[in-house]
């Protein structure tokens, strides 16, 4: 099964650094076929046979044991990310594909978290199954929705891409 696994908070700054290469390598090591990463941001493409919650834990397990590093990892299959890509809510108004972005997130939020969400503020957002997309034509640091604690919001932590990254990503696991 080729599945994308999406690494949260790593090389975005001086610390939490993962070489991209070592990764790779690190993770075929382990017996996991076709591994590519796109970007150092955290995002792979794979061959795996573990279901979905298996592998989500493996992964993060391999980067503990190889990096030293607690890293939560959340997977999609490759038909799963073209489906985020299709339903796409706000395809007739986000004009900036790199101000537009998906929240990836383990598990589906609450519905009463989802009914609880504040009104939209210099954007829009919209949660749907495990996936929360957000069109923020300002960008992510001048939109009030930017800041906010969404982990806390939505009772669940997950790990957020732009709309470009999740088009590529799509295409590789193809």
């Amino acid at each position: 099964m080729r599945y994308v696994g999406l690494l949260r908070g790593i090389n975005l700054g001086p610390n939490r650094r993962i070489p991209m290469p070592e990764l790779r390598k690190a993770l075929a090591d382990r017996g996991y076929g076709e591994v590519r990463t796109l970007i150092a941001s955290g995002n792979l493409v794979l061959d795996s046979d573990l279901p979905e919650e298996e592998l989500a834990l493996d992964l993060a397990k391999a980067i503990e044991e190889e990096f030293g590093l607690d890293v939560p990892v959340v997977v999609r299959t490759g038909e799963e990310l073209a489906a985020v890509l299709a339903a796409d809510p706000f395809g007739k108004v986000a004009t900036d594909p790199s101000r537009y972005s998906v929240t990836f997130l383990p598990e589906p939020p609450a519905k009463a978290r989802i009914r609880e969400l504040p009104p939209a503020e210099g954007g829009q957002y919209s949660v749907r199954g495990r996936e929360l997309y957000l069109w923020m034509p300002d960008g992510m640091s001048k939109s009030p929705m930017g800041k906010w604690s969404w982990d806390r919001l939505l009772g669940v932590a997950g790990t957020n891409r732009n709309w470009n990254t999740v088009g590529k990503l799509a295409e590789m696991a193809r």
